[in-house]
């Protein structure tokens, strides 16, 4: 027999070639009736399946795992409520451009459409959150479509895609041939950026005298973290970043700003709205980078590149768009330029006025416990670590406190917000990245959204640790009630919150707890020891707020203190 020569086999058996094929080592799922065949064919598979306790913790797991290691994540789930418990992962992914392949069960085609048992549309649900998703109706379409779900899921905008699988499509038989090429004459993502306007942006950055890089997610998906480097230094222009973009950019490079926007540093606002020119790589000026639209970056001209042209002029007027890969446009960017000596001596000294007059702080004083002093304590003694984080008060002191150096070592829910991502996506991070040291900095609202999937880590032996910032508040909401609605603390209050520590320990993981600043090292470095999962739990001030903060719908450069407007 011809080694191309068609074999017959099942659907599921055919599924599970054409996901070894695609290198897949890894499904995060949760098994039903109509995925059965599939998971028979796992069964003797080489590629690990790891069980989790809910399927939305499957599609973040796979989420981490492709942010980690930047390869397309995989999550499966049974028909019904097994698929839609997925939609807020898919969602999720969706959102921050994460590739991952998400694979559902569905009933039988012939009863597609008459609410059987356990039946939901879930292409219809996905289509305004995926990159594009499949229902299978004819088997033998089987190996083509996930051959093409790989491909659009991480190739151009990265982004998930839905494969929708009939149990008669994985039970019954199909005459097997692999599918090497893809076609898609449709879907052509632009790489190499049009000459002219890299021309054009040539001769804008060699004419400014106040230029700021503004870095987004894009840059780390591209792996344009050196040209980045490259571009800065060979502008001496400061560089801020989004959400996403923490770790595009050295944070201890005498450039960076940090953080801009809402939660973003001063000195990071101050500069973009001081700025004669804009370099936006990779990001899409979301409204929590921007605030009031109208007065970002007033002065300034904007050099916008994304490999997504829908992006471009989105939400703020551009005056170079540049349709591209990131990472290939900075190459021509700066083998282009024509610059001897950077005219950015004057600018570079205002910015570093702004931050030693600015600089991010809190009551180091105080006798309670501060939650920014666990994430500087952390910052310090991890070396080397990935930083997952959940979404809240928790997720902007990590923003600001951990000094990323490199790409993919900072991994955070942006364009959602997804409460409950952190854990379940530290797992997929230190399941993809098992060599490096993995930390979820966590509220004690969102941990326990997923708190289920400790069984996970420790049945699968994942020694993820979690550092809950428990201020037994949901934290952001009531600082937004105590800064805009005075002090009303309307159901935010999280009274009744479980002993983490015992929570861990019925779970087979290691429970800690610290209410003293002088033991935040010590625990950190005894959980780092330990090879088992790891909660700890910091009980730390119960009002403390997040500064700076510009409050929504404001210039960047409103900023709000306790007692108003400074």
């Amino acid at each position: 027999m011809s080694a191309n020569a068609p074999q017959r086999m099942p659907g599921a058996r055919a599924l599970i070639r054409c996901l070894e094929a695609e290198g897949v080592d890894t499904i995060f799922g949760y098994p039903g009736g109509v995925v059965l065949p599939i998971y028979d064919e796992l069964y003797d598979s080489s590629i690990r399946h790891i069980l989790v306790r809910h399927e939305q913790a499957a599609a973040h797991a796979a989420d981490g795992y492709a942010r980690a290691t930047g390869r397309v994540g995989v999550c499966l789930a049974t028909s019904g409520p097994g698929a839609t418990n997925l939609v807020t992962g898919i969602a999720t992914a969706y959102m921050d451009s994460v590739p991952i392949v998400a694979m559902t069960g569905q009933v039988v085609t012939s009863l597609i459409g008459n609410d059987a048992f356990q039946e939901a549309d879930i292409t219809g649900i996905t289509i305004p959150i995926t990159k594009h998703n499949y229902l299978i109706k004819d088997a033998k379409e089987l190996p083509r479509i996930v051959k093409e779900a790989f491909y659009i899921a991480s190739t151009g905008r990265p982004g998930p895609v839905l494969i929708d699988i009939p149990k008669d499509v994985s039970a019954g038989l199909i005459d097997y041939t692999p599918v090497e090429k893809v076609q898609l004459p449709s879907y052509k993502p632009t790489y190499s950026g049009h000459p002219l306007q890299i021309k054009k942006a040539c001769e804008l950055i060699e004419k400014a005298e106040r230029p700021v890089m503004l870095v987004g997610g894009g840059a780390i998906i591209s792996g344009a973290h050196e040209e980045v480097r490259q571009l800065a230094e060979t502008l001496m222009a400061p560089v801020t970043t989004t959400l996403m973009g923490k770790g595009a950019f050295p944070e201890d490079h005498p450039l960076s700003l940090g953080m801009l926007g809402m939660h973003g540093t001063r000195y990071a606002n101050y500069a973009v709205i001081d700025c004669d020119l804009l370099i936006a790589i990779g990001a899409r000026f979301d409204d929590r980078v921007t605030g009031k639209i109208e007065s970002f970056a007033p002065r300034a001209k904007i050099i916008h590149i994304d490999i997504d042209p829908a992006e471009l002029g989105k939400n703020v007027r551009v005056d170079v768009p540049i349709v591209g890969d990131a990472r290939i446009i900075l190459k021509k960017l700066i083998s282009t330029l024509k610059i001897k000596l950077p005219k950015t001596a004057e600018w570079n000294r205002k910015v570093e006025a702004w931050k030693k007059e600015y600089p991010l702080d809190y009551d180091k004083d105080c006798n309670e416990l501060k939650p920014q002093c666990i994430v500087e304590r952390l910052n310090e003694i991890v070396k080397d670590g990935i930083f997952v984080t959940e979404v809240g008060q928790n997720q902007m002191w990590a923003a600001h406190y951990i000094k990323c150096k490199k790409p993919r070592t900072f991994i955070s829910s942006g364009g959602l917000g997804t409460m409950g991502y952190g854990f379940p996506a530290a797992i997929g991070a230190k399941i993809g990245r098992p060599d490096s040291e993995v930390w979820d900095i966590a509220g004690d609202g969102s941990i326990q959204m997923n708190i289920q999937e400790l069984a996970t880590a420790v049945s699968n032996d994942v020694p993820v640790r979690v550092a809950i910032l428990n201020n037994e508040y949901l934290g952001m909401v009531r600082q937004w009630q105590e800064l805009f609605y005075n002090r009303r603390y309307s159901y935010t209050s999280m009274k009744g919150q479980p002993d983490f520590v015992k929570v861990a320990e019925a779970y087979g993981a290691v429970g800690i707890r610290v209410d003293r600043k002088e033991d935040v090292k010590d625990a950190i470095i005894a959980a780092m020891k330990s090879d088992k999962p790891v909660f700890i739990d910091f009980r730390v001030s119960k009002e403390e707020n997040v500064f700076p903060m510009v409050p929504a719908g404001a210039s960047i450069n409103e900023f709000v203190e306790q007692r108003g407007y400074k």
